[in-house]
């Protein structure tokens, strides 16, 4: 029985507080970044307060998909919650940068069962052709997380304690909890009543090799030489294990990434694009800060501050793709369209230096969250749109699993990018080095501190700043290109939920039936 719009908006309630907390845990951390760095030292090893967790979410991402398969997407989607507020709070207790790295990771893999919960749900209250103009309103929920949580973040950096970023997360989680339990019910959702068997074998492998991968590229080149026998090893474990987990998942009756769905063109497709808006979004993001603060001379509220007009653009792309998407069932155009944008608004970051004012950057942002409003939501709906709806949670977790798994590598590949070239900079200014201070002290350098320096050493390190976001801007837009590419492949295959256009079974994805074309 189809629900009512009423009855979607009741239900989506909750869905929207879930959005809102694993939104804001994104990006309220982002501008604390250097002044955590700079309290608990280590500035060499701040990408991994991200990529702790964006690695562990991504690695759980698809199993939280498939145990919402096997055992129901509420009560899964409630444990995911719980398990992010256990990680948040140990997060805000962390007395050094390894204790909250740690505790990111583990605070990421509730996370891995934010995303892919609130989309399976939604998948199961609403059809693919009507479920464009419900996720334009879930997507509008980022930008507003998006556009508060730096400004949050950046006020709380200021005037309280970095470490209230992630105590906020609490009532809010506690909320979210409330509200789900008592609007979120599933009536029509599949039982499993079979004996359940969860694979484990191939999430072990599947973490092995993800974990070996990013370990190779972030260590490669600063840790270690990349010919050395610990990159070499590094790499090879984890060729090795994605090979075995090939063979694990085509043999295994509950496979956590079910290998099936890859025989769609448009999820083969779709997840290509999600893995390079990932790439391209985290990693680039997680450094902008750092233009913000150390060269613009922003403090943390500020740069916050700064994301607005991205957001915004974000925002108004995806409540009008949704709404034209829910009307007319066309959708092609924007996988198209938004390579484009986010392509150009990359390219044009990697032209600011030292003199770029706030209102050329914000022109930059408008460009790029234009580009990101066409790709974010219309990828995951054409995915969706791939699978059948037994494996709406595994098809849903393993499209997030490869955006999430791009980002990951993102950030690890583009933060190894940006210390080399900010290194190799301040190697060519010798005494400015110098009276930065050691490499110690340079770890715990933070914007406060470098305004006490003097004005050679400061020119110096911003242009070293500069040097390392340019790189980074320009290697994501290129990388752009390949989603550019693969968006032209896609097929429009007919939304479920909808008037069934004419349509050879050529046209068909072979992975939709009929019946759920006629839903």
């Amino acid at each position: 029985m189809q629900l009512t719009p009423r009855q979607i908006i009741t239900a989506m309630s909750g869905l929207v507080v879930a959005m809102l907390l694993a939104q804001l845990d994104n990006m309220i951390v982002a501008p604390a970044l250097p002044t955590i760095a700079g309290d608990l030292g280590g500035a060499d090893h701040l990408s991994w307060v991200v990529t702790g967790y964006i690695l562990a979410s991504a690695v759980a991402t698809p199993i939280w998909g498939k145990l919402g398969d096997l055992f129901g997407h509420k009560y899964t989607f409630m444990t995911a919650i719980v398990l992010f507020l256990v990680g948040s709070a140990l997060c805000g207790l962390s007395q050094n940068m390894n204790q909250l790295i740690m505790f990111r990771a583990f605070q990421g893999i509730g996370a891995g069962g934010l995303m892919v919960g609130i989309m399976s749900v939604l998948g199961m209250l609403v059809p693919p052709r009507e479920r464009g103009k419900y996720m334009g309103v879930m997507m509008s929920v980022m930008p507003v997380a998006m556009i508060g949580g730096p400004l949050a973040g950046g006020f709380i950096t200021d005037h309280v304690s970095w470490r209230w970023n992630f105590y906020v997360n609490l009532p809010l989680g506690v909320i979210a909890l409330a509200v789900i339990w008592s609007t979120l019910h599933l009536s029509t959702e599949a039982r499993r009543t079979d004996k359940i068997i969860i694979d484990w074998t191939g999430a072990g492998v599947l973490t092995t090799w993800i974990v070996s991968l990013v370990l190779a590229i972030t260590w490669g080149g600063t840790q270690y030489a990349w010919g050395s026998w610990q990159i070499v090893t590094l790499f090879a474990i984890a060729a090795v294990f994605f090979v075995i987990f090939l063979v694990v998942e085509s043999r295994v009756p509950e496979p956590i990434i079910g290998l099936h769905l890859f025989s769609s063109s448009n999820f083969r497709l779709s997840t290509v694009m999600g893995f390079i808006a990932g790439f391209a979004m985290f990693g680039t993001i997680t450094f902008l800060p750092q233009f913000q603060q150390f060269v613009q001379g922003k403090s943390a509220t500020n740069s916050g501050l700064l994301l607005m007009p991205m957001m915004l653009a974000l925002m108004a792309t995806s409540l009008g793709g949704g709404q034209f998407i829910s009307r007319t069932g066309r959708y092609k155009a924007f996988p198209i369209v938004g390579t484009v944008l986010l392509g150009a608004g990359l390219y044009l970051f990697s032209t600011m230096d030292v003199g770029t004012t706030t209102l050329r950057s914000a022109l930059f942002m408008v460009v790029m969250g234009l580009g990101l409003g066409c790709l974010m939501q219309t990828t995951n709906l054409i995915a969706q749109n791939s699978v059948q709806m037994k494996d709406l949670g595994a098809g849903t977790g393993t499209f997030t699993f490869v955006r999430t798994l791009g980002g990951s590598i993102g950030v690890a590949i583009l933060g190894t990018v940006f210390f080399h070239q900010q290194a190799q900079s301040l190697r060519d200014h010798p005494a400015a080095a110098a009276a930065l201070g050691s490499v110690k002290q340079l770890r715990g350098l933070t914007p406060n501190l470098l305004r006490g320096k003097s004005p050679t050493a400061i020119h110096a390190f911003q242009h070293a700043v500069v040097a390392g976001t340019h790189t980074i801007f320009l290697v994501a837009s290129l990388l752009i290109i390949v989603g550019f590419v693969a968006s032209w492949f896609i097929q429009e295959v007919p939304l479920r939920g909808g008037k069934a256009a004419a349509t050879s079974p050529a046209d068909v994805d072979p992975l939709v039936s009929a019946e759920e074309l006629a839903v």
